[in-house]
């Protein structure tokens, strides 16, 4: 990096920590540090959502994979839109009557406090693999587009967050979250007006050349939905269910919507959050594929291709204000994780005993934590990362089979729920290793669930 852009660099990354310290005294309880004192702007939710599912291997392998394909990753998104509308009908109303801190408030009063740990806890280990080696995988491409040793890359990211998270708690989260949200978009435009202005065509002539390789297609119509992911109603089917997972029954997402004055505001940042979601994968996409023709038949590796642009291409100042943007979209992730893990602690298992000092010791350890294990494992550890990056689908299901059942007035066994669990999770497994398009895991994993749960309780009658 040049002088420029580091200067840049430091400047973003010392405003995040300066902010999250001069916001801290606006935290007088748990409920402002966990939920921002219920009060929190819509919009700003919005673009915290968006910001908190957008990591740094969205922000480079989205492009990459426009680069090497087409736009058919849109169809995943349309799901993701369609999956919100769901959550807004379904489960949003359940939180706000109930007036939960903690969505697995709404399993303690259906099934007993004993499901209510066992949810939080599979949430819990679910969040320490997936966003642990999701750190990891992040300062492995920050490590190569900044040039920063690995270690040094994971302290840098983890301890400007931390600084921001432990003093300023949810509500410095989600405003930061809008303002990283806004700069790594704004960086996908910068590459987009950069390369169209750097190539020798005109924007109609650009477009042409891209409809005729084939790489602006979205619709896919191969009929082999379960070993195809990217088939049509495989990919919408996929994205409802991914997005009524992720953000129904995973608090990091619902957290956000949770802090908002009331009901509305919530069902408009969790739709908003998905046609965003939506704009933002476009924007991405669009760049990948002008990246394709910028850079003709130079060789690239796989999911390098917008850092190699990055690196190679952009003049300096542009680079710094991309770079901002790459640590933006991993500092967001880390961050709500931080916040999320300790105010379902806080909640769950502690049972809401917990001061505001205590509430910040807590996020100090799991903070630790996430660090601890970007330091302990490095890229090499494929199976490792592969795992941890997989962990959600593999409880989501169980935990979204859950949340349906509690939407019966039926009374079950704390070890038919239990088991119902379990037989998600393995179901995953056995999908897997059948070569299964990922886009049917959910879904075959809550019917499985579901159907163990009745199952036993039929046995239970007998």
């Amino acid at each position: 990096m040049q002088t420029l852009d580091l200067t840049i660099i430091i400047c973003f990354l010392l405003a995040m920590a300066g902010y999250g310290i001069w916001q801290a005294k606006s935290n007088k309880t748990t409920g402002d540090y966990f939920l921002g004192g219920r009060n929190l702007p819509w919009v700003v939710a919005m673009f915290s959502i968006v910001a908190t599912e957008t990591s740094v291997l969205t922000f480079v392998s989205v492009p990459g994979i426009a680069f090497r394909g087409d736009w058919t990753f849109l169809q995943l998104a349309l799901g993701y839109i369609l999956g919100r509308i769901l959550v807004s009908t379904i489960l949003l109303p359940v939180f706000f009557r109930e007036g939960v801190d903690s969505i697995y408030e709404v399993i303690g009063k259906r099934f007993g406090t004993h499901m209510q740990k066992l949810a939080s806890s599979v949430f819990l280990v679910t969040r320490i693999l997936a966003d642990g080696v999701r750190f990891l995988a992040t300062a492995v491409v920050v490590e190569v587009v900044t040039g920063w040793p690995l270690p040094v890359s994971v302290l840098i990211i983890g301890i400007v967050t931390l600084i921001y998270t432990l003093s300023g708690g949810i509500r410095t989260i989600v405003w930061i979250d809008s303002i990283q949200f806004v700069l790594y978009l704004f960086g996908g435009i910068i590459t987009i007006f950069f390369i169209t202005a750097n190539l020798e065509t005109g924007v109609p002539e650009t477009f042409s050349a891209l409809a005729a390789d084939g790489k602006l297609k979205i619709f896919n119509h191969d009929w082999n939905l379960f070993s195809n992911p990217w088939a049509f109603f495989s990919a919408l089917i996929g994205g409802i269910l991914l997005s009524l997972s992720s953000h129904g029954v995973d608090y990091m997402m619902v957290q956000r919507v949770l802090g908002c004055r009331d009901l509305s505001a919530a069902k408009r940042a969790m739709i908003g959050s998905g046609i965003f979601v939506f704009l933002q994968f476009t924007v991405f996409l669009l760049a990948g594929s002008l990246i394709y023709l910028f850079l003709a038949d130079i060789p690239v590796e796989k999911d390098r291709e917008f850092a190699y642009f990055i690196v190679n291409y952009l003049p300096q100042g542009m680079k710094g204000l991309l770079l901002a943007g790459v640590l933006s979209a991993a500092m967001s992730t880390l961050s709500s994780s931080i916040n999320s893990l300790a105010s379902s602690t806080v909640t769950d298992i502690l049972g809401g005993r917990a001061s505001l000092g205590t509430s910040r010791l807590i996020s100090f350890g799991w903070s630790a934590v996430l660090i601890g294990i970007a330091l302990m494992f490095d890229e090499s550890d494929t199976a490792i990362v592969v795992l941890g990056l997989k962990i959600a689908s593999y409880t989501y299901g169980g935990l979204l089979g859950l949340f349906l059942l509690s939407k019966s007035k039926k009374t079950f066994h704390t070890s038919s729920l239990a088991t119902g669990l379990i037989a998600g999770l393995v179901t995953v497994l056995i999908l897997q290793s059948l070569n299964i398009a990922w886009t049917w895991y959910i879904a075959c994993s809550v019917i499985a669930n579901i159907t163990v749960v009745w199952c036993i309780e039929l046995l239970h009658k007998r």
